[in-house]
């Protein structure tokens, strides 16, 4: 199922689609309560509003800090996915096609052989993403000084090959202390990301610069020559479309490492649940990623307490079998 087969399909009345927000701003704050409450640690709400300080700070520095952080890397991603889906007009698209999470896994692994962390972790992080981003903006560029959607997916998987490749050697020379640190950053991690409102800056910027351009999005999602016939400037569209999601990427990736899944999944889930015009869709995208990171980053560091789980392998876990079922039954429809 494509994206224009999806976008095809009849708009829904105004008010299911708000009604479609309310109930995921109501699923998004259930699973903040979710993970504040849910620990190996059980919570004495008593001790709680007595203010005591070991309390306090079970919930503001540990839990909720790493609930937020795992709400905008959700929200980051699946609107990043969003975005790029219709960029390169393809179903497949996820967050990580353009080679961004390569980059920035480059430098975080070598961050940490160095024996680094914290901020020059996440700098290493963030500087390979955009060392990535440059370098496929530069290769995909044409003569005429534009690109095309397909020679920007094209030389976009040839540079995540590369990075793909590099990856591999840092893991084989590296030595057996820095290995574990290392997947579990690369299938993602949050249990290393401090509590920090820069990612939530990035997010609400990413929303609220995407929401203008929404209607050209509806219109670009069939087809260039209708988009072009609208009067809709290509060029600078694609440009807009590319940073922002880059961007997104990149700073998702530097919170979280590689949390596979949601940016692929969490756009069509929306389309499926009725969430077509992108006015709608874009923020359905951010509460909805948001909730399932949240969801599934409480569960792998409970599941198998005290031992936790890359977050990235519960997000699979979850969103896999629910999409194909809902797939399922759209199509028996």
């Amino acid at each position: 199922m494509s994206i224009p087969d999806l976008q095809s399909q009849a708009t829904p009345h105004p008010g299911r689609r708000q009604a479609l927000l309310l109930v995921l701003g109501l699923i998004a704050a259930a699973s903040l309560l979710f993970a504040l409450v849910t620990g190996s640690v059980t919570l004495d709400w008593q001790a709680l509003w007595r203010g005591e300080d070991t309390q306090q700070r079970l919930i503001l520095e540990l839990r909720l800090a790493r609930a937020l952080n795992a709400f905008t890397c959700g929200g980051l991603l699946a609107l990043a996915g969003a975005l790029l889906q219709v960029l390169l007009r393809n179903p497949l698209a996820d967050p990580y096609i353009l080679g961004v999470s390569g980059g920035a896994s480059v430098g975080a692994l070598l961050a940490i052989l160095a024996g680094l962390g914290g901020v020059w972790m996440t700098g290493s992080a963030f500087a390979g993403a955009m060392l990535s981003i440059f370098l496929v903006f530069v290769l995909a560029h044409e003569r005429r000084g534009s690109w095309t959607p397909t020679r920007l997916l094209l030389t976009g998987v040839v540079i995540a090959a590369g990075w793909g490749a590099l990856i591999s050697f840092i893991l084989v020379t590296s030595p057996d202390t820095h290995l574990r640190g290392m997947l579990f950053w690369l299938m993602g991690d949050l249990s290393q990301s401090g509590a920090s409102l820069s990612g939530v800056v990035v997010l609400a910027a990413g929303l609220l610069l995407s929401l203008p351009i929404a209607r050209d999005l509806n219109v670009l999602v069939r087809g260039d020559l209708r988009a072009s016939a609208l009067g809709v400037p290509l060029q600078t569209l694609r440009l807009q479309i590319y940073g922002l999601s880059a961007l997104l990427t990149a700073t998702a990736v530097t919170f979280a490492g590689n949390v596979g899944f949601v940016g692929l999944i969490i756009p069509h889930f929306m389309r499926l649940l009725g969430a077509h015009d992108h006015r709608i869709l874009l923020p359905a995208c951010v509460l909805a990623g948001g909730s399932l990171v949240i969801i599934a980053d409480t569960l792998a560091r409970t599941l198998l307490a005290p031992q936790q789980l890359p977050v990235g392998i519960v997000t699979a876990l979850i969103g896999v079998p629910v999409f194909l079922y809902l797939l399922h039954r759209n199509s028996a429809r």
